[in-house]
């Protein structure tokens, strides 16, 4: 059986195993009594792309069937800073696991620029390397860009983030319908939403820590890595593609 290399995002950590994504993604989820559960998103990383990064030896020599035939399910390689060393060639697809251990492949996707509508808000979910959640007025592009630039006092080398739905309050904050957003904060959101708005800024944090699981029903457009001018978009499918085509996860949102 192949090493497959993982890019754990929640926590962060780069992980060999010898568990395809599907059973990975179910392993990292419930464990192996089901005793367990916890959500899970996660990379697959090109090993070929990283062998100079990784201490081959000791995956090698780690990875490799248990006495009793079993696969191996994890050997941690790194902790720390991981994402920022990963070269973005490097990035396969994307999964999100949900905390019943079902499993949904999120290719990456070709990205139009022009087509982003530059007149509305957005709220984004920080993932890696950190976790704030905050609203917008930059489109997905050009956030990532400004955060990880070196333009701004705050800058990041790599970021992940994922778009989430703002439903009426993405053009019209102060009387726009929040009637399907599952949302706790409404009330702060739309403060922040305002204030975005009146004082002309283009970026306000709603939420400075992320700390609970990403509610996928909550997505809009998906999830966006990347560096500076080069952007790696993973569209997540509508509620109909969903329910057509991986309906056990559908069924759990």
């Amino acid at each position: 059986m192949s090493q497959f290399i993982y890019l754990s995002i929640t926590p962060e950590a780069l992980i060999g195993s010898m568990l395809p994504p599907q059973e990975f993604g179910a392993y990292l989820a419930t464990g192996t009594k089901k005793r367990n559960r916890g959500q899970a998103i996660f990379f697959e990383i090109d090993l070929d792309k990283i062998r100079n990064l990784i201490d081959m030896d000791y995956l090698l020599k780690r990875c490799v069937r248990k006495s009793d035939g079993s696969p191996k399910h994890t050997v941690y390689l790194s902790v720390y800073k991981v994402l920022e060393t990963i070269p973005l060639a490097a990035f396969k697809s994307l999964y999100l696991t949900t905390d019943h251990g079902i499993v949904l492949e999120l290719k990456a996707s070709p990205y139009d620029q022009a087509k982003e509508d530059k007149n509305i808000a957005h709220l984004y979910q920080e993932l890696c390397p950190v976790t704030p959640q905050v609203v917008s007025s930059y489109s997905p592009a050009k956030f990532l860009e400004l955060l990880t630039n070196g333009s701004m006092p705050i800058s990041l080398p790599k970021l992940l983030f994922v778009d989430l739905k703002l439903g009426g309050l993405a053009s019209n904050p102060l009387s726009g319908s929040a009637e399907d957003l599952p949302y706790s904060n409404l009330g702060h959101l739309r403060d922040c939403l305002i204030t975005l708005k009146d004082d002309e800024k283009n970026m306000k944090t709603v939420i400075r820590f992320y700390n609970g699981d990403l509610l996928y029903r909550s997505i809009e457009s998906g999830f966006y890595l990347g560096e500076k001018k080069q952007l790696i978009y993973y569209r997540y499918p509508s509620m109909n593609e969903l329910e057509s085509q991986n309906y056990d996860f559908f069924r759990t949102l």
